[in-house]
């Protein structure tokens, strides 16, 4: 099993680019998305009210594919949507399936 675990994480703001973005791409079939907050100790990173609140609103996307795919898709998130700041990481699937 060749399978991997790819997420992204962005700010709400730019939810639906991202959204539109993974639906264009070929080697997806579908994916994950949900609303999270981030915790980190770089205050500049936050506005006044995300340095009170110690959180910052973001969306999550998982997307279960092929790791050849992943990485190619994460090269034209690197193209495409270039200085937009989204986080990502995979981590390989030991196993998937449905019930």
């Amino acid at each position: 099993m060749n399978q991997t675990l790819l997420t992204l994480v962005c700010a709400p703001s730019i939810e639906r680019i991202v959204v539109d973005w993974l639906l264009e791409q070929s080697e997806i079939t579908g994916f994950t998305s949900l609303e999270a907050y981030g915790h980190g100790s770089d205050p500049e990173k936050l506005n006044v009210t995300e340095q009170v609140e110690g959180r910052k609103k973001q969306v999550v996307f998982h997307i279960h594919m092929e790791l050849d795919s992943a990485h190619k898709s994460i090269q034209r998130l690197k193209e495409d949507l270039k200085g937009t700041g989204i986080h990502y990481w995979l981590v390989p699937m030991i196993d998937a399936g449905r019930t």
